[in-house]
């Protein structure tokens, strides 16, 4: 008979989709949860719906789920039984995971010496090696080490890489000599920043592969099996955004023996729970790259087509409970694929964008999955991952999964910030996704398009939209004359202007008022004749020029929010809410984003050159270098190190140099 504890209560050491997730599976077993958080989450989902929540009481990871002793504090005040990594934070660090253990609490997750052992990717590189599976050449960084010739001697190009990290976090692609040290001194930084351990090493680079991992489930009892492949190639700053299972790559002799490698790996150090062991594939070879002892990010694409629950499965094992099922039982159904949402400008080399969610509609056509963190009106601040949600969508066949998942994202109401959803769904529809031409250098290589570009017609249609629902609700708040239709005049008047702004460019919509309650508007030099059908209520129906036409618009102050059709779009009313002149906000000496100054590398009367590296912000915990835009001479240096910069803030003016 098996030895199971049940668990009663999970503390989540995690916040955002991942804590919702397992929120979700755990009142699914009968089980009651624990949320922590920081101050900006106070409000955050996770937090409302989880049975306790528990304030951490800072506002940077360092100081709040990254701290043991008050996750550990939390643990006792809450009486939890058992503590949930989710991914990221604790989720691989041994001393946490003892430290849970020591304290009588269960640990979902494997045990804190399979961390030991798998979790640094510098040791689980050494025991690959020794059960003879294919790795690529690396050298581990410590004090004193002479670091270009361990790069020389690997070859160029040559990754830094953070030990005890993912998530593209602590990590940079060094072309060559010149790059190295700065490149190591900045993926130090980050990998401390994000993971509490500053080690890093460095690793061969391969320019084109592909990124496969293979899903492992081990419980106390010796049982292993693999859940299959997932390919993760489409990455922007070594971070994933589209996965897919199976990988359209990997025929069934790699999958077997991919499959068995990960399994022996698992089985030489007993590890149990869920685990990852990812590979770079070239053809039919592939090599070792690291092992994720924790829940992925993409997991749900597994659940997807071997109809598993992993988060269950986690609890499962953690309990003392067998598998109950062999490698034999596990079949892959169909296909999925995930695309996740960031709040990032695509246009701007993908850097964070945060900001407020003013609305967030989810489609609920396409069966798909979602898997968020936010609800309208949720803060996207610079603390944290700026991952918004994960879109999953399961289909029999690739192809349709790929179509469905596009469609289901254009349909998603995501508004308020800017986000990468338009580049998704470019990627997912370019010939080379289709064909699954898909190797890490996927964005670089094929280079889908940053955004989608609309025409006249279809901004001018969806502005429309946004006057007649304006006219509408000033109509039903009016107090006098309010039987009298709106722009209803006794004599003839010129027609009612409104100028709009989208994209930074202001168009002006000119209308005026037919007998019927029609609409003449011109826009530019094109007409449209309009009946308005239904208006008033957010949902605005309209016969344009002979097609009837559906939109979806709120507002928010000068603010419009239209899905139409085509797609989202926003526009601002200018009268009411001019927008401030952004003149001179280029040159790379503004804030990008909001942000903490890290390093100032220069001084005033300090000469220059274009592509020197000034100053250095972090937001969302990655690094951002700001860039001399021109050879020049600092006149002034407005910022110091530990100072909180506001999107737009001047850092540094330059003025030319003296002949």
């Amino acid at each position: 008979m098996e030895n199971v504890k049940m668990i009663t209560k999970i503390l989540i050491a995690n916040r955002g989709e991942i804590a919702r997730r397992i929120i979700r599976t755990s009142r699914d077993m009968g089980i009651s949860t624990v949320a922590i958080y920081a101050d900006a989450d106070v409000n955050a989902p996770f937090v409302k719906e989880a049975d306790i929540a528990i304030s951490l009481e800072g506002r940077t990871s360092a100081e709040t789920y990254l701290d043991v002793d008050k996750v550990l504090a939390a643990c006792k005040a809450s009486g939890a039984d058992a503590v949930h990594p989710g991914y990221g934070f604790l989720s691989e660090n041994t001393a946490f995971a003892r430290a849970i253990t020591e304290a009588g609490i269960t640990w979902i997750g494997p045990s804190p010496e399979a961390i030991d052992q798998m979790g640094d990717k510098l040791s689980a590189k050494a025991l690959m090696q020794k059960a003879e599976v294919p790795t690529l050449p690396a050298a581990e960084l410590k004090a004193g080490s002479d670091f270009k010739a361990a790069a020389k001697e690997i070859g160029y190009p040559v990754l830094v890489k953070a030990s005890a990290g993912g998530g593209g976090r602590g990590m940079r692609i060094v072309e060559t000599e010149a790059e190295l040290e700065e490149a190591i001194s900045s993926a130090q930084r980050e990998a401390a920043s994000s993971f509490g351990d500053d080690t890093v090493f460095l690793e061969r680079w391969l320019t084109s592969s592909r990124h496969v991992e293979i899903q492992v489930l081990g419980d106390t009892h010796g049982n292993t099996v693999h859940c299959f492949e997932r390919e993760c190639s489409i990455q922007r700053r070594h971070q994933k955004v589209i996965e897919e299972a199976p990988s359209s790559a990997v025929s069934e002799d790699v999958r077997e023996r991919m499959g068995a490698a990960a399994v022996a790996a698992a089985k030489t150090i007993g590890y149990s729970s869920a685990g990852t062991v990812e590979f770079l594939l070239s053809g039919d070879e592939f090599w070792f790259l690291e092992v994720n002892t924790r829940l992925q990010v993409e997991h749900p694409i597994t659940e997807e087509i071997t109809g598993l629950d992993l988060v269950r499965e986690q609890i499962r094992i953690a309990e003392g409970a067998e598998l109950g099922y062999s490698q034999d039982d596990l079949s892959i159904n169909g296909h999925a694929i995930e695309a996740r949402i960031y709040a990032e400008d695509p246009e701007q080399d993908f850097l964070p964008s945060p900001g407020t969610v003013h609305v967030w509609v989810p489609a609920t056509t396409g069966n798909a999955r979602f898997d968020s963190g936010i609800e309208a009106g949720s803060e996207i601040g610079i603390d944290f991952d700026p991952m918004i949600a994960k879109v999953i969508v399961h289909a029999p066949t690739r192809r349709e999964a790929t179509a469905r998942l596009a469609r289901v994202l254009e349909q998603t109401r995501i508004q308020g910030l800017t986000t990468n959803r338009d580049f998704l769904v470019s990627a997912l529809r370019t010939p080379e996704f289709l064909e699954g031409d898909t190797t890490t250098d996927f964005i670089e290589r094929v280079n889908p398009a940053r955004t989608r570009t609309l025409t006249n017609e279809q901004i001018d249609k969806a502005a429309i939209a946004v006057i007649v629902e304006s006219r509408a609700k000033r109509r039903a708040v009016a107090k006098m004359l309010n039987t009298i239709p709106g722009g209803w005049r006794n004599s003839h008047m010129p027609p009612e202007t409104t100028p709009l702004v989208i994209k930074g460019e202001e168009i002006l919509v000119c209308y005026a008022l037919k007998r019927g309650g029609d609409l003449d508007v011109s826009i530019g030099d094109r007409q449209y004749n309009v009946t308005i059908i239904e208006a008033g209520s957010g949902a605005v129906d309209l016969n344009i020029g002979g097609l009837r036409l559906h939109y979806e618009v709120n507002s928010g102050g000068d603010d419009w929010f239209v899905h139409g059709p085509d797609g989202d779009c926003e526009f601002t009313e200018l009268p009411r809410f001019p927008l401030k002149d952004l003149e001179g906000a280029g040159g790379g000496l503004v804030a990008p984003m909001p942000g903490a100054v890290l390093v100032v590398n220069v001084k005033p009367g300090d000469a220059v050159e274009k592509g020197q590296t000034l100053l250095i912000l972090e937001a969302m915990k990655m690094e951002h270098q700001i860039a001399a835009p021109r050879d020049g001479i600092v006149a002034e240096v407005r910022v110091a190190v530990g100072d909180q910069a506001s999107n737009g803030e001047l850092l540094i003016a330059l003025e030319d140099e003296q002949e």
